[in-house]
């Protein structure tokens, strides 16, 4: 099994528009982040963490053509403006695609994409979604999703572990319940969005603090801004945490 980060860059992307960039940070493919994003790459099935817009490019370049089940982890565009390009992926499913996401997100997902659960003559190809709330656990083909509720700012968002690796992303606050499920790790992809503070999300101070409390042996730090410049960042970081970045492959 195999985990695939499709997309490691904050809201914006990066590189932002409307920014100038030095010709050595452009240089670096590691500094070209899309919206954040993961795909878990079983023997029997592929599970995809959230939908962002870059969705149809992402999987197109890590040559991923079936998707087996798709979780939300929240209801904000950049995880869930790309699930128009489910479309071909539903053919290629033969039916509608899984879709599980925190309960407070079900009515979100219906409104912004109605047609996904309307009847059309035929003829007309709309995406066909199987919308349901995650449960504790969910299990597609081989794979083992651990539903853990956490905190982005005043949403409860959701968060997974699989076996001894989690996700987490879009992040604030981690309850006791979801804290102690993340002990014991392999390894861990937390959000650490820039250097300041932010309401909504780790910063890499806190990112780091909730590292050394948890203790797992490998961290990668994801959703980030612009700020990072991969490999002069990378370098600071203390031992058995590292960036993520678009394509990183962490095998499970």
């Amino acid at each position: 099994m195999e985990a695939v980060v499709l997309g490691s860059g904050t809201s914006t992307g990066v590189p932002c528009l409307g920014v100038r960039y030095s010709p050595e940070f452009l240089a670096d493919p590691r500094n070209h982040r899309t919206r954040p994003s993961l795909a878990v790459l079983g023997r029997e099935a592929t599970l995809l963490v959230d939908c962002t817009p870059e969705m149809r490019l992402q999987l197109l370049r890590e040559g991923i053509d079936r998707v087996d089940a798709v979780i939300l982890t929240h209801a904000h565009a950049d995880h869930m403006m790309g699930m128009d390009d489910l479309r071909p992926l539903c053919k290629v499913l033969g039916g509608p695609m899984p879709v599980y996401t925190h309960e407070r997100y079900l009515d979100d997902v219906r409104r912004v994409f109605p047609y996904a659960f309307q009847d059309f003559p035929q003829g007309i190809e709309v995406p066909r979604f199987e919308l349901a709330a995650m449960p504790a656990v969910l299990r597609v083909g081989d794979i083992e999703a651990e539903r853990l509720d956490v905190w982005h700012g005043r949403w409860e968002v959701l968060a997974l572990r699989i076996g001894d690796f989690a996700y987490v992303t879009d992040v604030s606050d981690i309850p006791p319940p979801a804290w102690g499920r993340l002990l014991g790790l392999k390894t861990l992809i937390l959000d650490a969005v820039r250097h300041r503070p932010h309401p909504n999300h780790f910063h890499l101070e806190r990112a780091l603090e909730v590292v050394a409390a948890l203790s797992p042996e490998t961290t990668y730090l994801t959703h980030l801004c612009d700020e990072f410049d991969h490999g002069p960042a990378e370098a600071r970081l203390p031992e058995g945490v590292r960036l993520a970045y678009d394509g990183l492959r962490i095998p499970l």
